[in-house]
């Protein structure tokens, strides 16, 4: 006899599907406050100004002004793409009865998974007296994953706030 699941009893098939339903999901991001569009207006902004200060250093003869000018454009770019690069980095996690899943997504997408039982989990918070909650983390044994690095201090309290009661709803 197979262990597990068995597909024939309607009782155990649903009791099944209630235990891995997700009681908990969320996925969070870095946040960027400048949109691709914005980036460009910016771009062309700086790009406009930088023009408009190299022009008369050059026509005084003064013409490397011009190419450390576009240096300095080029470097805003450069520093605004990686910036929108790291913004394709998010976490996962799915809380049910009977799994926690924590996905980790880099910006070059790679990812980092780690499962937990539940009911052996516990939320671990670091706070600071003077600046809130610094770091979360999840621990099982000594297995401890940081979870939430990318949310500011208030969305990470938000965040812990509900996922503990999640994890307690999920020991129940």
């Amino acid at each position: 006899m197979k262990a597990g699941v068995q597909t024939s009893d309607p009782i155990s098939r649903d009791l099944h599907s209630r235990m891995d339903t997700p009681i908990f999901a969320a996925t969070l991001q870095p946040h960027r406050s400048l949109s691709p569009f914005g980036l460009s207006l910016l771009l062309g902004f700086v790009g406009v100004v930088g023009l408009a200060v190299s022009i008369p250093f050059y026509l005084m003869g003064a013409w490397p002004i011009a190419g450390f000018m576009g240096l300095d454009v080029a470097l805003i770019y450069f520093a605004f793409r990686y910036n929108n690069a790291e913004a394709r980095a998010y976490e996962q996690v799915f809380l049910s009865r009977i799994e926690l899943l924590f996905r980790s997504v880099n910006w070059r997408g790679i990812i980092r998974e780690a499962r937990f039982n539940p009911h052996w989990t516990r939320l671990e918070k670091e706070e600071h007296p003077e600046f809130g909650l610094e770091k979360l983390s999840i621990v099982q044994g000594r297995a401890k994953v940081e979870i939430g690095a990318c949310l500011g201090r208030e969305e990470r309290a938000d965040f812990a706030e509900a996922f503990q009661r999640a994890l307690l709803e999920s020991k129940r």
